[in-house]
């Protein structure tokens, strides 16, 4: 199989099925609407929403049971190129509900099957086999029960000696031993960050000054925190941007993050330039909270958004953020145009 330029691996994938009710109450049957099943796990969510933009991307995951071999054809359905490694336990499922009367989301998230030594080594081998290597290796999601911590460092090493860009969106110490390595784009959430960093303070000053430090002892090159309704902070060494995200209608928050993440790589991989890549990646962004469940962004509606953005970058707001009680009270409001996303990697 021949390998694109953007290759993802999502080391706890699962399968995502959402559903509508009235009202969530507890101790009561509740009644939804049908359920759909798409693919999930951060990693091929960023390929599927590559393959939704128009790019070329292959998803590379592990894949066991009934729920596993559904996750295979739901993928195939969606046209995204794949490799599944196969495991002995079942791949996880997922639950997310939508409540009708109110327009907020509950998600239940299952921790995802132990990976024996042998099954991590035949994920890990599959990347590292890949001629050529792939411009960019992202790395996004959660990882499963006993996966070793510095799993994700390794594979920062792998793509660093062989030449590819390697783009990390985890969480905890896994993605603190992967910064040390050295990765290419960091894309931690605003909570993330601040405990990756140990920051209590979340004044703009401040995460800059952490982002730049980051970069300065060689980190990463690029530095993407995600700030909800406050917008997107980035960093390089030569660049401090913040913009803000489009209002557009809530639908589910579901894989926001990822696709943000997969319109700046697959933007990147295009010749765009990062402040270009970023405003596209918001746009993708907020393109998916538009959709129901887990369908990701679509198409037309990421570009005519990142069209508007491009139209207002004269007197766009990209200005310094600081945090206060105004983008939480934002996100508690409930207010159906200014939800956005904070992920904490509940894939």
């Amino acid at each position: 199989m021949r390998v694109p330029p953007i290759v993802t691996l999502t080391v706890n994938p699962c399968v995502d099925e959402s559903a509508d009710v009235d009202r969530v109450v507890p101790d009561r049957k509740l009644r939804c609407g049908a359920p759909r099943y798409e693919p999930g796990g951060g990693g091929i969510n960023v390929a599927r929403a590559v393959h939704r933009l128009g790019g070329d991307a292959l998803a590379i995951y592990p894949a066991g049971g009934p729920a596993g071999d559904l996750l295979r054809t739901l993928l195939a359905d969606e046209g995204v190129p794949q490799r599944a490694i196969p495991i002995a336990s079942r791949t996880r499922e997922n639950l997310n509900v939508f409540e009708i009367s109110t327009g907020r989301q509950f998600r239940f998230v299952l921790p995802g099957p132990d990976l024996a030594p042998a099954e991590r080594e035949a994920l890990f081998a599959e990347v590292a086999g890949m001629r050529p290597f792939p411009r960019y290796l992202v790395a996004s999601g959660s990882l499963p029960p006993g996966v070793p911590p510095d799993y994700l460092a390794r594979l920062a090493r792998l793509a660093r000696e062989r030449g590819g860009r390697f783009v990390l969106d985890g969480s905890g110490d896994p993605a603190r031993r992967a910064l040390e390595e050295g990765v290419f784009l960091a894309k931690p959430s605003l909570a993330e960050f601040q405990r990756l960093t140990g920051l209590t303070d979340a004044g703009e000053a401040n995460l800059v000054r952490e982002a730049q430090r980051w970069i300065a002892r060689k980190r990463c090159e690029v530095v993407v925190v995600s700030l909800g309704v406050a917008g997107v902070l980035c960093v390089s060494s030569d660049s401090v941007e913040r913009r803000a995200a489009p209002v557009v209608p809530v639908r589910s928050t579901v894989g926001a993050g990822d696709s943000m993440l997969a319109g700046i790589v697959w933007s990147l991989e295009g010749g765009r330039s990062l402040s270009n890549a970023l405003r596209f990646g918001i746009a993708a962004g907020a393109a998916t909270v538009m959709n129901p469940g887990t369908a990701l962004c679509r198409r037309e509606d990421a570009h005519r958004l990142y069209e508007e953005m491009s139209t207002r970058v004269g007197s766009e707001e990209v200005t310094a953020w600081k945090a206060d009680a105004t983008a939480t009270d934002a996100c508690a409001s409930g207010d159906p145009r200014r939800r956005l996303v904070q992920e904490e990697h509940p894939d």
